[in-house]
């Protein structure tokens, strides 16, 4: 009971912090674009526009009003559920992330669970001899690929594979010679459901260079994390305590120290998350990937509040609830967090 009331109590300290974070974000993306240099009125209809027709467009857009008065108003809307219009369109700015969250959804998670996939295996790799050559090999790419700029890895990517070799496409999301599948905006799941085929094959090449750079940009972080936080379990009492038991070596490290050694890495994935939006932004703009990143930076050079402030607040709201998430999972499964 004791270790059930511990995690309730620390669930739900969890769970009302997320909005305050949320607001505090919101809050914090109005204020700084209020204060930037430039004028959104000016973006859309030119600095040499009649001054009749800039003070018309204030007064539609709510930017003659009070700064607090349209503080309230954009706290009001997002309460809601209404994010506003763009200001060069009008289009609904619900719709633009509905078009656009999708495909950096999809790159994200194939980034994620690849990065995952070779950063643990390469961190796991040189456990059996510490120091030796693999060991050290890991160490090398943890760091050589947490230092590499993202922009310079993507354009040597596309300059080698796409340019010189031919293989791959340089950009984009889809071939232009067939139709995108319909459905929900997930290239890769609606062209499987619809037996697509075609539009399968060509999702996947498009997706194999941005999701392979980015991929490689993270694996590092798991690598490092699994060799510190393995190497610090093996030398715990509890794992000498297996070894005098008789375990072999493979038992100790597969039952005893990959599990807690794990627990930490958990923790690094959830935050890493947050660290795939910094650097899907470089990784759409340099493939022209059509994702919610690449729409952010087009918005914020156009000065278009209302876009900008509703894509931040979804990304937000998505690395908050996924680092919850994380954190209520590490707690259910290490007591010691709860304390």
């Amino acid at each position: 009971m004791g270790r059930a009331r511990d995690l309730a109590r620390y669930s739900a300290t969890r769970l009302a912090l997320a909005p305050l974070m949320l607001w505090l974000i919101a809050s914090l993306v109005f204020l700084l674009l209020r204060v930037a240099p430039g004028d959104p009125v000016d973006a859309v209809l030119g600095s040499r526009a009649p001054a009749a027709a800039k003070a018309a467009m204030r007064a539609r857009l709510g930017l003659d009003q009070s700064l607090l008065d349209q503080y309230l108003s954009y706290l009001n809307g997002l309460i809601h559920g209404d994010l506003g219009e763009a200001l060069i369109n009008q289009e609904p700015v619900r719709t633009i992330i509905g078009r656009t969250l999708p495909a950096s959804l999809e790159l994200s998670v194939i980034a994620l669970v690849l990065a995952a996939v070779v950063g643990l295996s390469i961190g796991f790799s040189g456990i059996a001899r510490p120091e030796g050559k693999i060991d050290l090999g890991g160490r090398l790419y943890g760091l050589g690929t947490y230092a590499l700029p993202p922009f310079w890895v993507a354009m040597l990517a596309q300059l080698v594979f796409a340019v010189s070799l031919g293989w791959l496409p340089v950009g984009g999301r889809f071939p232009p010679s067939l139709l995108p599948p319909e459905g929900s905006g997930f290239f890769l799941l609606d062209s499987a459901l619809q037996n697509n085929w075609a539009a399968f094959r060509g999702t996947v090449r498009h997706l194999i260079l941005p999701a392979g750079t980015l991929a490689l940009l993270l694996s590092g972080t798991f690598t490092t994390a699994l060799r510190l936080n393995l190497r610090r379990t093996l030398r715990g009492d509890y794992v000498e305590a297996a070894r005098s038991r008789g375990l072999s070596e493979r038992q100790v490290i597969l039952r005893h120290g990959l599990p807690n050694a794990l627990l930490p890495v958990l923790t690094i994935a959830g935050i890493t998350v947050a660290s795939l939006i910094g650097g899907a932004l470089l990784i759409e703009v340099t493939f022209s990937w059509p994702g919610i990143a690449l729409r952010l930076q087009e918005a914020i050079n156009q000065r278009d509040y209302p876009v900008v402030q509703g894509i931040v607040v979804v990304i937000a709201a998505l690395v908050v609830l996924v680092s919850v998430a994380v954190d209520l999972l590490v707690a259910s499964l290490d007591p010691r967090v709860r304390y």
